[in-house]
């Protein structure tokens, strides 16, 4: 029977770390040095290299895949936790997916109405296993974004945890964790999707039309 440090070094379902895409960006962007040194450039890599978009959220399978995510332009946390983890096991560093509840105190206007709620349920964060220490962080907001909300981007030293600044650049409250719901080997996507269907059931209906929508006019205009 695999063990648990094992269990976070193997590839699965969705932290496809063996895969060609995910060994490639880890060679590219790790870097020698020590475990915490490469955590250190993956994070970034993955940071910055997939854009922070909410509007992508929907609950294909395939989205999460992590080799999915990196060549995507864009993404929102929970596959961009699941590829800095597949990223990390492939440059040999023990990770999981986490997930917390968490209060965004300044989500926009429109996603604030789809959801009804600034509670968001199963936000993602990677922990990684460096130096005997499990850490985590948080990949989601891309530099680019951080800047355009001035919001201060959230950066990860590997001795410590990294999971949002509570202020933004102007001291208003940003993020606010509730509750944390654990670390996971690979993506419990039954359920983590019976509760996105329970609780964004709109929100997931309108993305997934605007997405429809966006894509026939494209084909009609090819």
């Amino acid at each position: 029977m695999m063990d648990k440090q094992d269990a976070t070094l193997a590839p699965t379902r969705f932290i496809d770390s063996g895969s060609p895409d995910v060994i490639a960006f880890a060679r590219e962007h790790a870097g020698g040095g020590s475990g915490r040194d490469r955590a250190i450039r993956l994070y970034y890599a993955v940071r910055d290299g997939v854009r922070y978009d909410m509007t992508t959220f929907g609950l294909d399978p395939a989205q999460f895949v992590a080799s999915n995510c990196l060549k995507a332009p864009s993404a929102f946390c929970v596959p961009k936790a699941i590829a800095l983890a597949a990223v990390a096991r492939a440059a040999g560093i023990p990770a999981r997916i986490g997930f917390a509840n968490v209060r965004n105190h300044l989500t926009s206007p429109r996603i604030s109405a789809m959801m009804d709620t600034d509670l968001f349920l199963w936000h993602a964060y990677t922990s990684l296993l460096i130096d005997g220490k499990w850490v985590k962080a948080t990949p989601a907001f891309d530099i680019a974004l951080c800047t355009r909300h001035k919001v201060k981007p959230l950066d990860f030293d590997g001795s410590e945890d990294s999971i949002l600044h509570p202020f933004d650049e102007a001291g208003r409250k940003h993020m606010e964790y509730v509750d944390f719901l654990g670390d996971y080997d690979d993506l419990p996507l039954e359920a983590f999707a019976a509760e996105m269907r329970a609780h964004y059931p709109v929100m997931l209906e309108t993305l997934e039309r605007e997405r429809a929508a966006r894509q026939q006019d494209n084909q009609q205009s090819a």
